[in-house]
């Protein structure tokens, strides 16, 4: 059974408060990006079982570099944590990945999500959306969107959905990445939570034209300050003529929405990752 996780993008961050617990209060909207992984989950072979494997999985992943140990990958620990509630059989995993990592693009959570899914119609777990939610939300605080992955405003740590009437359809979406990694640590410190002037929830309806003067990401000051070429593709995005450019969640992926799509858009960033995108 074969999935395509999808990318998001961050309409507006809002930092709004330090929680106890050590978390932020954020608002934020969640947007579907078409831009995929490939996930296929297959049941083992009953010779890998008993001869190869003990883990009760087989993860083999192609496609971008993943510099990570398989057991931190989100969708083994998606595999483990629905093992620990149900009865499921050793699988084998195949994930390639196409969505940049470390973007604020949600590739991993995305993943996540589609792997909890996949379990849930391969092997008949009767689980809804929810419940799925609420499991993919203990994963990470943007796993629970890409369950029904339809436009939202993300509230607490990001995982309080509220679906919103918002359509981007009449847009192309430039996104654009440099070698450039930002750590969500870094760019939390960076931020003085606050209440914005104009709540997300009323600006998002305004025109996109008029988003950039009331919709903003509190990480952009202190990541740009640390990382300058982010600004410069922020700025030469709207010299490209976009109606709205900002930086997706922490950073290091930035988007412009556009009316028309570009011929050559690799050539505009020469040596980063550039994906152009209809938005619908």
């Amino acid at each position: 059974m074969i999935a395509f996780p999808n990318a998001k993008i961050n309409i507006g961050l809002n930092v709004v408060a330090k929680r106890q617990d050590g978390y932020h209060d954020i608002e934020t909207v969640f947007y579907p990006v078409l831009l995929q992984d490939v996930l296929e989950v297959m049941p083992m072979h009953r010779v890998q079982i008993r001869k190869e494997n003990t883990t009760g999985y087989e993860l083999e992943m192609t496609g971008n570099e993943y510099p990570f140990p398989a057991q931190d990958n989100l969708v083994v620990k998606a595999y483990l944590m629905l093992a620990q509630d149900f009865n499921l059989p050793a699988v084998d995993i195949r994930l390639y990945k196409h969505i940049p990592s470390g973007a604020g693009l949600g590739g991993g959570s995305s993943d996540c999500a589609a792997m909890i899914s996949l379990l849930n119609r391969r092997f008949n777990l009767h689980m809804r959306d929810p419940m799925m939610e609420r499991y993919a939300a203990r994963l990470g605080s943007d796993c629970a969107f890409f369950i029904t992955n339809t436009p939202s405003l993300a509230t607490g740590r990001g995982e309080i959905l509220t679906p919103i009437s918002l359509s981007l359809c009449q847009y192309t979406i430039l996104l654009v990445k440099p070698d450039v990694h930002v750590s969500t640590a870094q760019a939390y410190a960076g931020v003085t939570p606050h209440k914005p002037d104009i709540a997300l929830a009323d600006a998002i309806h305004r025109p996109v034209s008029e988003w950039k003067d009331c919709i903003s990401n509190d990480f952009e000051p202190s990541v740009f300050s640390a990382f300058p070429i982010l600004g410069d593709i922020k700025s030469k995005l709207y010299d490209l003529g976009a109606e709205y450019a900002s930086m997706t969640g922490s950073g290091s992926a930035l988007f412009g929405l556009f009316r028309k799509p570009f011929d050559n858009p690799q050539d505009l960033f020469p040596g980063m990752f550039v994906c152009q995108r209809e938005m619908c």
